[in-house]
């Protein structure tokens, strides 16, 4: 069984959704909305956007505890040449590092 949106009012009295994983696990809580055509509307861009989202590894250059995942590369240094990645529709992607936060460009 897929996952499921729940559309609800929050206690500040707007509109939210999140997302719930087919086991009932909360995989995300969606932004605050003040009408309920709006929280329709994000949910609606979260299913466009949701199959194409890359990955960005933010995190410290240093290893976890448990040790790497598998499957899922090291981040690069740096002052490495930018990366290139395909998305699920085969569209190639540039991925470089500027700062703290990670830009990608369409190729």
């Amino acid at each position: 069984m897929a996952g499921k949106f729940e559309l609800f009012v929050d206690a500040r009295e707007r509109y939210r959704f999140r997302l719930k994983a087919a086991d009932g696990t909360v995989m995300a809580v969606s932004k605050e909305f003040e009408t309920k055509r709006d929280a329709v509307l994000g949910i609606r861009e979260v299913r466009a956007c949701a199959g194409m989202g890359l990955i960005t590894d933010l995190c410290p250059n240093r290893r976890a505890a448990s040790g790497p995942v598998p499957g899922i590369s090291a981040p690069a240094p740096a002052e490495a040449e930018p990366i290139r990645v395909r998305n699920w529709l085969g569209r190639t992607s540039i991925v470089r590092k500027r700062g703290h936060k990670m830009l990608t460009s369409k190729r």
